[in-house]
């Protein structure tokens, strides 16, 4: 399941504001100044509408981080999967957050975009099920809905084994977005969606429902979303591409320094977002922008070397992931 495939809903594009977004010519040369008529654009594309896991980009505008660093951010809402991957392979944005998995497989079909800096340090997938299931082994031969993409399969035969149960006697349907109306009506025993989206939803709808993180079950833990450029233009611009790094890092050090803060921040940006919602989806993903070492924004290679060889072993890619290349590591905090 990837967030980059729009946390399972679809959007009308923003067309106006990606049309919009500036080009890198030039850019670097002005980094530094805090005029408004000398900042340097840079356009973000998320990876969905704008909610808690986005709360430091937007405590970065808020603050005037990306002004100070000789920015001026313009963020972007994605309307499919793909969007974010073409408009940065056609140059029209300059930085997208991905998920990690829709970076491998682009990666694998040859697109030239590489991570720059970790969002979510930790999966957020899950496989979440019916209050009476207390084990995904008890999901054999039981029904679990599943959006289609890729890595959900992935997902959920990596949970079952891990915890005893065999994968190939577990049931599937296609159920496209729907895991919390599925679930809530139960419709399916279990569904693989997000512990820090759906699961949040689910508990707060009608608490008791079981949620099976990935990798309390065998699988690796890694980044989630990651921020992402392509590589010719981080080579063309370093300067750029460490001035938005330095902008997010500011940003996420704020949420995590005082996240009631960060919250007032994101919604100040973002009206209509249900206050008691982000409170929770933000409460529950502190820790998760946080690497081993307690810090934001820190790659661990141990973590991503284990995880390319769990995203091969479970069919996401056909090939393992060449870390080394897949990841510029050169712009983000060293812990």
């Amino acid at each position: 399941m990837l967030r980059g495939r729009m946390r399972r809903r679809p959007l009308a594009i923003l067309a106006a504001a990606v049309m919009a977004a500036a080009t890198l010519a030039g850019c670097g040369s002005v980094l530094g100044h805090s005029g408004s008529s000398s900042l340097t654009n840079a356009s973000l594309v998320l990876d969905f509408t704008p909610n808690a896991v986005h709360t430091g980009i937007y405590t970065a505008l808020a603050r005037g981080y990306d002004r100070a660093a000789g920015i001026r951010l313009d963020v972007i809402v994605p309307s499919a999967s793909t969007d974010s991957i073409k408009l940065l392979e056609a140059g029209r944005v300059n930085f997208a957050l991905l998920d990690i998995h829709d970076l491998a497989i682009a990666r694998e079909h040859g697109a030239d975009i590489v991570g720059l800096l970790p969002i979510v340090e930790e999966p957020l997938a899950a496989v979440i099920a019916q209050p009476g299931i207390r084990s995904p082994s008890q999901l054999d031969g039981r029904l679990v809905g599943i959006t289609g993409d890729p890595s959900d399969t992935a997902v959920l035969r990596s949970i079952v084994a891990g915890s005893g149960g065999h994968p190939a006697s577990v049931k599937t349907i296609t159920i496209g977005y729907d895991a919390v109306s599925d679930l809530l009506a139960r419709r399916v025993s279990a569904a693989t969606a997000f512990w820090n989206d759906e699961g949040v939803t689910l508990n707060a709808r009608r608490p008791g429902f079981q949620i099976f993180r990935v990798d309390d079950y065998g699988a690796p833990s890694y980044p989630e979303l990651i921020l992402c450029a392509t590589a010719a233009e981080v080579h063309k611009h370093p300067a750029f591409a460490r001035a938005v790094v330095h902008v997010l890092v500011r940003g996420y050090d704020a949420t995590l320094a005082d996240p009631a803060a960060a919250q007032q921040d994101l919604e100040s940006r973002v009206p209509g977002l249900d206050h008691q919602l982000t409170y929770s989806e933000l409460a529950a993903e502190i820790p998760a922008f946080t690497g081993p070492e307690g810090h934001f924004g820190v790659f661990d290679e141990s973590h991503l070397h284990a995880w390319a060889l769990w995203e091969k072993r479970f069919g996401i890619v056909s090939a393992t992931p060449d870390v080394a290349t897949m990841f510029d590591t050169q712009f983000a905090p060293r812990g």
